[in-house]
């Protein structure tokens, strides 16, 4: 470890699929990072495909965020921190509202841990992993970090939204803390090195792992779900978002807070590209750049599917300084590479 504190990172839920790949550009960046995660929606393979790309090993501490007593012994009792980025979360929309109390019980309690002991240990700096569902459905687009948040569609986006209310309120009453949320719209994509990237338990929950595993012949058929919203070609329109560019973002947010260049104690950034794409549009493209067939079917609108949303990004571009750089296409090439490097194809 660098004697640095300043440059030493917990990444809570480092395993997972946008954890791993801001492990990768954190280490990049110059920063020290320690993992922990429960694995229980990722898998240690990450954690060594990131050493891979480092050259290095990279601490990791398989624990349970939601227990307080082991993260305070084998967590914050054993390393200083300056800065933690909490991604340790549940994030299947469709499964939230299945299993409510699964989700609340697991996103919020694993924060309100992390905040109890960044407090007792005085790590000063977080940043939070929300997501675009805190917008609902908004009544204007492109949703700014000023529109109005509705009540989320999901019970997944009521987490991100009292995550961020408990956040906020906590710096509010905490002196030395400071916090940035991330407002994500849609991560997709691999590293370019097709060493990391989404590996989902089970059936995939998100699109861009469906399209590879049916690609990839293990799902006979994606489902696309509703071609009758008020949307160009029927289908909902996302902004998708680079994985690797997403990662940047969060190494830009810590050297913020770090550097002591936040503007407000607890600040908001939306994450996207700026433009929306329909769901049939992203289906057509990942054909045309990988050369495969992907088969899909329409199927009946899914429960908690907002019909549009995409981000106003100019205050990450301006204020932050953050920019996404990779294009569509590369995008969905890195998530075809790396479902043939898992598969051995």
């Amino acid at each position: 470890m660098s004697s640095n504190k300043n440059k030493t990172v917990l990444v809570a839920g480092g395993a997972g699929y946008i954890g791993s790949h801001t492990t990768v550009e954190l280490i990049n960046a110059g920063y020290d990072v320690v993992i922990a995660d429960n694995l229980s929606n990722a898998d240690i393979s990450a954690v060594k495909g990131v050493e891979q790309i480092v050259g290095r090993s990279v601490p990791f501490i398989q624990v349970d965020c939601c227990d307080i007593d082991a993260l305070r012994r084998e967590v914050f009792g054993k390393y200083s921190f300056a800065s933690v980025i909490h991604f340790a979360a549940y994030k299947a929309v469709g499964e939230s509202v299945s299993e409510p109390l699964k989700y609340f019980r697991n996103n919020l309690q694993s924060l309100l841990n992390v905040l109890t002991l960044m407090k007792e240990f005085d790590v000063p700096n977080i940043v939070f992993s929300s997501s675009a569902t805190v917008y609902g459905q908004p009544e204007v687009l492109p949703a700014t970090e000023a529109t109005p948040r509705q009540r989320a569609n999901s019970p997944y986006g009521l987490t991100k939204q009292m995550s961020e209310d408990i956040i906020q309120d906590t710096v509010a009453a905490v002196p030395f803390f400071k916090a940035i949320a991330l407002r994500y719209f849609n991560p997709i994509g691999a590293h370019p090195s097709a060493l990391i990237g989404e590996l989902p338990k089970g059936v995939p929950a998100n699109l861009v792992p469906f399209i590879t595993q049916t690609a990839a012949g293990i799902r006979k058929e994606l489902s696309i779900f509703g071609d009758d919203y008020g949307t160009p070609d029927g289908s909902c329109l996302r902004d998708y978002i680079d994985v690797v560019d997403l990662a940047r973002a969060h190494v830009a947010a810590v050297g913020r807070m770090v550097e002591n260049q936040s503007a407000e104690r607890y600040e908001i950034f939306n994450i996207g590209i700026g433009r929306p794409v329909s769901v049939l549009e992203l289906v057509k493209l990942f054909e045309e750049v990988n050369g495969v067939p992907v088969p899909h079917k329409i199927v009946a609108r899914r429960p908690g599917d907002v019909e549009k949303i995409w981000a106003a990004t100019d205050k990450a571009n301006e204020v932050l300084g953050w920019h996404a750089e990779r294009e569509l296409g590369d995008t969905l090439r890195a998530a075809w590479a790396w479902e043939k490097h898992v598969r051995g194809l």
